[in-house]
């Protein structure tokens, strides 16, 4: 985890200054990238996971995906904060689709087989829950350095807040890191050869039956609501610091520590509150806190204030960073157990659909601050900047996520399945009696 988020969470933390504020990107050609990008992601997410799910060979089904992709994925990233200063319209635009296109492809790649590991090594809840606190843990080590360090060594170390060399020299070193890590991780890691059946599960029947559960569709647009939320914080929080509070953009360093200090520190808690109450009870909790805290964040009027309210999004955040991937793991478990095939790969893909709506999103989102306050770019960033960016970092996550949390308050998700449930076994007879239990908490 701490290899696969350095690179994207700065792709994505920094794209806006990056090609909008500093290049000079309209916004409406960036939302319109953004739009196209996540449609072509949303096609080859499931690809790319079903492709893992046939693999096999005598390295495992996804360490041969993991080994490739860290490559191709630091390379494009590196790229993609290498377009030359003298590139405009047409020519920006494309530089910025091609690139940006090319590293959530590759990110698909990378996390689509690193993700399907989770429910294969962990079938029991308590183990699942600690193993993923462990990973969420350097996740957010991996987003200290991504997102709140990257400002300083872009904007002070390595270039200034008007030059774009900084960004280059930065996404080169985290692409050597994130490459190291994850190869060390390809090699270390002992996948069970018996989730890879002689049957290899067919693309358009697997889509067909995946589509055709409720599970599929609940769980997924109520997660993309939280992921949708944090996409838009991650990628306007350094704007933010510029606009709305004021300040350099180094200090989102500050902002940005916090939170994800408070978010780390909060695993434990969460993981506890896990084993005594369970997943589900703890996810809706965890998504009211977070839409509090964006209401708090709204308010806030200087560095001081606005670090009070990231310790409440760090809250929220860390718990739901406790419990959105054991909800899912359950549906998981749930699919394997009905169908006889473990297809995580495919399966985590296809939630990796309504993670691709983070791009439609935040692509109109940003497009409406030129509509509403006048913000096209950082040549011309309308009348009151710092309104628009309060809207887009604070009242449209709010909204997100106090939908997901109603939302959350009606999903039923699958009972943890016994030990034994985790290893293939024989598609059961269709009929009603085979239909999982689910868990129904007050």
């Amino acid at each position: 985890m701490f290899g696969t988020s350095i690179p994207i969470n700065m792709i994505k933390g920094s794209m806006i200054l990056f090609y909008v504020d500093i290049l000079g990107l309209d916004v409406r050609a960036y939302g319109v990238v953004m739009v196209i990008y996540a449609i072509i992601d949303a096609v080859d997410n499931p690809l790319l996971g079903h492709l893992s799910d046939r693999t096999r060979s005598r390295y495992g089904r996804r360490r041969p995906w993991l080994l490739v992709g860290a490559p191709m994925l630091a390379a494009c990233m590196v790229a993609f904060f290498s377009a030359p200063t003298s590139l405009e319209g047409i020519g920006l635009v494309l530089w910025f689709a091609i690139f940006a296109i090319l590293c959530e492809a590759f990110d698909s790649m990378l996390n689509a087989n690193y993700g399907a590991l989770l429910p294969e090594l962990y079938p029991r809840e308590r183990d699942r829950a600690v193993a993923n606190s462990l990973r969420q843990g350097f996740q957010l080590v991996a987003l200290v350095i991504s997102l709140a360090v990257t400002p300083l060594l872009t904007t002070q170390v390595f270039g200034t807040e008007e030059t774009t060399a900084g960004f280059q020299t930065t996404a080169i070193i985290y692409g050597v890191i994130a490459l190291v890590v994850i190869a060390f991780m390809a090699l270390s890691a002992h996948e069970n050869p018996r989730y890879a059946t002689h049957e290899r599960p067919r693309l358009l029947p697997s889509l067909w039956s995946i589509v055709r559960n409720p599970m599929f569709w609940t769980v997924g647009l109520t997660g993309a609501c939280y992921g949708v939320a944090m996409a838009l914080v991650l990628s306007g929080i350094q704007l933010y610091v510029r606009y709305s509070l004021g300040l350099p953009v180094a200090n989102a360093l500050y902002l940005q520590g916090i939170v994800i200090l408070i978010s780390a520190g909060g695993l434990a808690v969460w993981t506890r509150v896990v084993a005594r109450r369970g997943a589900l009870w703890t996810w809706r909790l965890a998504f009211a806190i977070l839409a509090v805290s964006f209401a708090a964040l709204f308010f806030a009027t200087d560095l001081v204030t606005a670090i009070a309210a990231g310790v409440l999004v760090g809250a929220g955040w860390s718990g739901m960073l406790a419990t959105n991937d054991l909800i899912v793991a359950r549906v998981l478990d749930a699919d394997a157990a009905r169908n006889g095939e473990h297809r995580e790969g495919l399966f985590l893909s296809a939630f990796g659909f309504f993670a691709r709506l983070n791009g439609i999103v935040t692509g109109f989102a940003l497009t409406s601050l030129g509509v509403f306050f006048g913000y096209n770019s950082g040549d011309d960033p309308g009348a009151d900047p710092g309104l628009a960016f309060r809207v887009y970092l604070c009242v449209y996550p709010f909204v997100l996520t106090a939908i997901g949390a109603v939302a959350a308050r009606l999903i039923s998700v699958p009972v943890e399945p016994p030990p034994e449930a985790a290893e293939p076994v024989e598609p059961p007879p269709a009929g009603p009696a085979n239909e999982p239990d689910v868990e129904r908490t007050p």
